[in-house]
């Protein structure tokens, strides 16, 4: 143990030692979060919300990216599906999940390993503190930079390794940061540039195939390039929607705080509240140190943000003629880059419905069962086919789904990262001012929606045309947008792999797929019959 004492601390009366302890998991590169949030929690806005930067961040998907039982699952997948690549595989997926770890062993010459890493603290603290925070603007927005290509100072031996961040620390307060925890801080912008997260959020898998050969790249997460060539890349960074700005100067540190402007809440706002539930429910299995009630919000907030700044949608015209019911329905995104975006499991998909007087539905498209699968998606009932990109849907076997399908090197359609070799289909909705046609390779919009004049930047518009026959009016018609992480086929085609990561996670989207989707918007209106 190491215990270092604050001239500064002592002199204020604030606390007496601040302690820097090093638990074998630490390194001369990293510590864990323990020592950060001792010191970065405990805070309160104006408003009188925790924004604890400590807590806020351990009830995260990247405080728990070790712990994500789906990403273990994959993992597990894949070294079955190619295990004469498991250790590139390890290595490649401990990069941006177990980054502390992974970067220590290769500073050292080695790889990264994800399933024997599981009791390390270095790995299991997930992207924690000092990873972000450590990352050099040396080779931002180039290609170098992606795949987990991030650069951390290694030249510089413990207490003088800096630590980044955005606003100006005095000398006292420097000290202190240095006594406590081995970093000085130093004042930079670079962490509030979307190139910092496209370091790990900009993924390029290699597809293997049955001869064991790499047999192409594939664009497996690329919101980075989707937000590069969108509208957002003048007005809005990454940052700036997935951790707010407080509007009020607060404090960043409880330990001689002073306000802050621009003080950015690391509750690093998403769309896996799934997972986050998961996580929570099963806490003991997965060494989830969050707290049930930081996790409970967190899931609160990211469906209220799901909700409210992910899409609107409207039904802009709807006709009765004769029995036959005509309806349009628009769709914006409001998001900076594709919805949904990042890792392919995930869709988006539409809801519609229309019902009599009496509450009988005359038409459904869309619905969604209690095991996550939808109601005439051709994929949740066999693997090997998907629904197309619709401009009109006029049969119940018919669903509009904004999703990429996946395909190996014999055309098949597949869930296996490393057997995908391109997008069959990519409909996921655009951002606004997205030009399809100028779009590059790893973002192209593919399958029909290529074609389709109302799939563009900002959002699609689709028409319905059923036969309602001779029902009792007025007429209610309903459309909804939804979300999930994981859709059906991707946690159905882990029941075949024994392996206890597998077979886990198969158990936990069996116990909670009825809670897997997240409505994103809605609209109804009524009409009239003669």
């Amino acid at each position: 143990m190491r215990t270092s004492i604050s001239l500064l601390v002592l002199l204020t009366g604030t606390i007496s030692v601040a302690q820097s302890v090093h638990p074998p998991g630490n390194s001369e590169f990293f510590l864990t979060s323990d020592q950060c949030i001792a010191c970065h929690s405990n805070l309160t806005a104006a408003s009188g919300e925790d924004v604890s930067i400590g807590y806020n961040w351990r009830a995260s998907m990247m405080a728990n990216s070790a712990r994500d039982p789906y990403w273990h699952a994959g993992v597990r997948r894949e070294v079955i599906d190619h295990p004469e690549a498991q250790a590139v595989i390890e290595d490649t997926c401990s990069t941006c999940h177990m980054p502390m770890a992974r970067f220590e062993a290769s500073a050292k010459g080695g790889q990264g390993h994800v399933f024997q890493n599981l009791a390390d603290p270095l790995a299991t603290d997930g992207v924690s503190c000092v990873v972000c925070h450590q990352i050099r603007d040396d080779n931002f927005g180039e290609a170098e930079s992606f795949d987990g290509g991030f650069i951390i100072d290694t030249s510089r031996p413990a207490g003088e390794r800096q630590i980044f961040g955005p606003h100006e620390i005095d000398f006292g307060r420097q000290s202190l940061m240095q006594s406590a925890g081995q970093f000085v801080p130093a004042q930079t912008m670079h962490l509030r540039e979307s190139e910092l997260c496209a370091t790990c959020h900009t993924l390029y898998t290699h597809a293997i195939n049955d001869s064991g050969e790499d047999s192409g790249a594939l664009a497996e997460q690329v919101p980075y390039p989707e937000w590069l060539h969108s509208a957002y890349r003048e007005t809005q960074s990454c940052q700036d929607c997935h951790m707010p700005e407080l509007e009020v100067d607060t404090p960043i540190t409880s330990v001689l705080g002073e306000p802050r402007p621009e003080f950015s809440q690391h509750v690093f706002r998403g769309g896996n509240a799934f997972m986050l539930r998961i996580l929570n429910k099963y806490r003991a299995e997965l060494g989830v140190t969050a707290l049930p009630q930081e996790l409970d919000n967190t899931v609160r907030r990211t469906i209220a943000f799901l909700s409210s700044e992910a899409a609107n949608l409207s039904i802009e015209t709807a006709a009765l003629t004769g029995s036959t019911l005509s309806a349009t329905v628009n769709l914006d995104n409001l998001a900076g880059h594709k919805l949904p975006t990042a890792y392919p499991s995930r869709r988006v998909w539409l809801h519609f419905r229309v019902s009599d007087a009496n509450g009988s539905v005359l038409f459904e498209s869309g619905a969604v069962r209690p095991d996550g699968s939808i109601v005439g998606n051709d994929n949740d009932t066999d693997g090997g086919r998907y629904e197309p990109h619709y401009e009109r849907i006029t049969d119940a076997s018919q669903v509009q789904i904004y999703e990429p399908v996946l395909v190996d090197h014999n055309g098949q359609v597949t869930t296996g990262l490393l057997s995908g070799v391109r997008y069959a289909k990519d409909n996921r909705l655009l951002p606004r001012g997205f030009d399809k046609a100028t779009a590059p390779w790893d973002i192209a919009v593919q399958g029909a929606a290529a074609e389709d004049a109302d799939f563009a930047g900002g959002g699609d518009r689709i028409e319905y045309v059923v036969d309602v026959g001779e029902a009792a009016g007025p007429l209610s018609v309903t459309a909804e947008l939804y979300y999930q992480t994981i859709g059906f086929r991707w946690a159905e085609n882990l029941k075949s792999y024994e392996a206890p990561e597998t077979q886990r996670f198969v158990r936990y989207y069996g116990e909670n797929a009825a809670d897997s989707a997240v409505r994103l918007a809605f609209d109804s209106l009524s009409i009239a019959t003669d």
